[in-house]
């Protein structure tokens, strides 16, 4: 038996099929809650290595299937190695508090009819200089690559030297990348006015924005340029992600070596960061204050720093930073008179050359959390969740 670690939360969308092929040998996945709380926007994964396959065998040709109700659940393959094959396979379970399912690895005749629609996508944008923007049915993200630094540095008009992480403040479910960007092409300004799908107006500079990172050095922040480079691991219903490379940057007199794993999952409001980082044992990563008129929660004994800004463009939004039990160690309302640097910060324990953290939004037109009681609500239970995971077990 085996526990497989919860990622973080999704709404689950199942399939009816009665063309389940068994096989000789059941493959079942038991999956325990054992929270007061339900359950119904985490992923699963299911690695490779953890079935046994037999000659002929494909892992790309299993689906996973709810044995009570004969229900074929949306689940996505991932090659995260890139070798050409799938290595995990995720799915989206729904739990009653103080509950356990069960699901079956099967085989389907004719395969499974899914729904079509992009939900969690991310891409490379050269036609806008060369942003790397990210999006699932809730929030979408952006941040800036070396054409858009080097247009700064020659004192070119449209460039952006930035490492923070922007948010596009989206209120519909479908994609939105694709014809935001188009749309700006031919009408330039076009995303920075809501067409009744959202809108960015949300200002980064050279802040963190929402979860950019940084190093402190005694009282101090230094941050990084823009990413060099990038690679696109997958997209899909379920899970999108990728991975940025920065140069190597300096933090008085400390060379930082840094290099973003980052992906986001259906139904969820946070990105998570895995961050590989040599140079440094903490890792400051930050919530930028604007106008500094929002209201700071810094609850650090349970791993997350918040902020809400309630006069945001004639609305209201919310940011938050959560990290795993034991991560967070300290946080500090940083105020500075230089231009975009005043930040919510969070400092995070460096364990091994790697640190996991989320970074996140709601935004009151969105309809999701529109108040600041039930943005900090989601934030606690997330992070209930994330230190309680799901208990899976394969046989």
């Amino acid at each position: 038996m085996k526990h497989v670690i919860m990622l973080y939360f999704i709404a689950a969308a199942t399939l009816f099929s009665s063309c389940a092929k068994q096989d000789s040998e059941h493959r079942l996945i038991t999956v325990k809650n054992s929270l007061d709380l339900p359950r119904a926007f985490e992923t699963i994964e299911i690695s490779k290595s953890d079935i046994q396959l037999h000659t002929g065998e494909r892992f790309e040709d299993f689906s996973i299937q709810d044995v009570a109700t004969k229900a074929i659940l949306t689940s996505q393959f991932v090659d995260e190695d890139q070798d050409g094959t799938a290595d995990v396979l995720l799915f989206q379970p729904e739990l009653n508090p103080n509950s356990e399912k069960q699901f079956e690895l099967v085989k389907v005749d004719g395969g499974v009819e899914v729904d079509s629609t992009v939900y969690c996508y991310s891409r490379f944008v050269p036609e806008r200089t060369d942003d790397y923007t990210w999006e699932n049915n809730k929030v979408a993200f952006r941040t800036y690559g070396p054409v858009a630094q080097k247009m700064v540095e020659d004192s070119l008009p449209g460039g952006t030297l930035s490492s923070g992480i922007d948010a596009w403040l989206k209120k519909v479910e479908y994609s939105i990348i694709d014809n935001w960007y188009a749309k700006n092409d031919k009408d330039p300004g076009y995303y920075h006015i809501d067409h009744g799908e959202g809108l960015d107006n949300f200002h980064v500079g050279s802040s963190r924005g929402v979860g950019g990172s940084a190093v402190k050095v005694d009282t101090s922040y230094y941050i990084s340029k823009n990413f060099t480079d990038y690679k696109t691991i997958t997209t899909g219903p379920i899970r999108t992600s990728f991975i940025l490379k920065y140069a190597d940057w300096d933090a008085n007199e400390k060379t930082i070596s840094e290099e973003k794993h980052i992906s986001l999952d259906y139904g969820n409001n946070f990105s998570r960061f895995e961050i590989h980082v040599d140079g440094t044992d903490e890792l400051s990563v930050g919530l930028t204050l604007h106008d500094n008129k929002g209201e700071i929660t810094q609850n650090v004994d349970q791993g997350w720093i918040a902020y809400w800004e309630s006069e945001y463009f004639d609305s209201e939004l919310g940011t938050a930073i959560v990290a795993p039990k034991g991560v967070m160690t300290a946080s500090e309302y940083y105020v500075t008179s230089m231009k975009d640097r005043s930040n919510l910060y969070a400092q995070l324990n460096v364990d091994n050359n790697k640190v996991v953290y989320y970074a996140g939004f709601a935004w009151k037109e969105s309809k999701q959390y529109p108040t600041k009681a039930s943005w900090e609500k989601y934030i606690q239970e997330f992070s209930e969740k994330l230190n309680t995971p799901l208990e899976v077990s394969i046989q």
